[in-house]
């Protein structure tokens, strides 16, 4: 999704590719197929580039610090990307910050996590430091009897072990920074969960305290400067109204996020425009929403296979809605692709929800149940 923004910008965009059937690897004009854990890989692919940057965090830090020792810019940089690797790394980060953490400790083993529950009560919520998204490598543990059974998970370096934070819903602060200093915001969005998975995101969050919405800005901005991070940055957020700021900081994402997929068509600058040009150290864009309210609807594999067949159908059903599809393989409970329509006033918020829905619901199941009831 950065291709289209780098073909508008006039930038030569390459990618390092999985497989030849990466989804990135129709979408620009030469991809290079190699395995990114392999340095020599990754040496010779950023041998004839101005910036190296990322679409996830799982490069190996060691293999970017080699990169960058050996004079290849690394955007963002091994030191800021490792608090988006490393949930350790990030959480001792926030609390020297001293920004809203939730109650935490690196628990090595069983008896290290019994004793962290009865500290602060159960239930608490274990989380491997790296590698774990979309809902994995989290575990709910509801008492001591079930920390003794998790004796499978530490296979291992120390787990982090999190209070189960009872919040009203999950938020998410959007930036992005350049090299030179300069870092913008985008409003905080509401973020809705289904399965661990973001289903929805409502930009900007509606009913947010503007105090609570300032608050968490502040501290995007504040990581994002006091860390080094550049390009686009995620904050995923807990709003906790009554205990402290009114929020506490979740996970760090050092990329384009999927709680940025609205800003594609509801801000003046989309998210993947705005980390090329960050990483680039160029002038950020302007980051205005284009109407009260814009949803994001992601839509899974389900039924329809054939996501093509089912365009005509969403499309003529809900005009105003923008189709992003990922290039990606259907199955079961795999983000495929998102829709976006942008809302003229907050009072359209519910109509503008059921019509992304909508068309989410056409391409997923590849009919429309709405006018077959009807």
């Amino acid at each position: 999704m950065m291709a289209p923004a780098a073909t508008a910008l006039g930038f030569d965009l390459r990618v390092l590719a999985e497989g030849a059937d990466a989804c990135a690897v129709p979408a620009v004009a030469r991809a290079v197929v190699g395995d990114y854990t392999d340095l020599p890989t990754l040496s010779a692919f950023a041998a004839d580039v101005d910036v190296l940057t990322f679409d996830h965090e799982h490069v190996p830090a060691e293999h970017l610090r080699s990169l960058a020792a050996a004079g290849v810019n690394v955007q963002p940089s091994p030191e800021a990307l490792i608090h988006a690797q490393d949930k350790l790394v990030m959480r001792a980060a926030v609390e020297r910050l001293g920004l809203p953490n939730p109650r935490w400790a690196a628990v090595a083993g069983t008896a290290e996590l019994v004793d962290f529950g009865k500290a602060i009560g159960w239930p608490v919520v274990l989380k491997t430091p790296r590698g774990g998204y979309d809902g994995k490598g989290v575990r709910i543990i509801a008492d001591a009897e079930e920390a003794l059974a998790a004796a499978d998970w530490f296979t291992g370096g120390p787990l982090l072990a999190e209070e189960k934070v009872p919040f009203s819903r999950e938020l998410s602060a959007l930036v992005a920074r350049t090299p030179g200093g300069t870092a913008v915001p985008w409003p905080v969005v509401h973020s809705i969960q289904v399965d661990g998975v973001c289903d929805e995101v409502i930009a900007p969050a509606q009913d947010l305290d503007p105090s609570v919405a300032a608050a968490a800005q502040a501290a995007a901005l504040r990581i994002a400067a006091e860390l080094g991070v550049t390009g686009v940055m995620a904050v995923e957020l807990f709003e906790t109204p009554g205990r402290g700021e009114g929020f506490l900081i979740n996970e760090l994402a050092m990329r384009p996020h999927n709680s940025g997929h609205w800003t594609m068509d509801g801000s003046v600058t989309g998210q993947f425009e705005q980390h090329l040009r960050a990483v680039l150290d160029l002038p950020l864009g302007a980051t205005d929403v284009l109407g009260d309210v814009v949803v994001m609807k992601n839509y899974l594999g389900g039924a329809n296979e054939d996501l093509f067949s089912s365009y005509a159908l969403a499309l003529a059903a809900e005009p105003a809605a923008k189709i992003h599809a990922y290039g990606k393989a259907v199955r079961p409970g795999r983000k495929i692709g998102h829709v976006n329509v942008v809302g003229r006033s907050a009072a359209d918020l519910p109509r503008v929800r059921r019509s992304a829905e909508h068309a989410a619901a056409i391409l997923r199941d590849g009919t429309d149940s709405q006018k077959e009831n009807s």
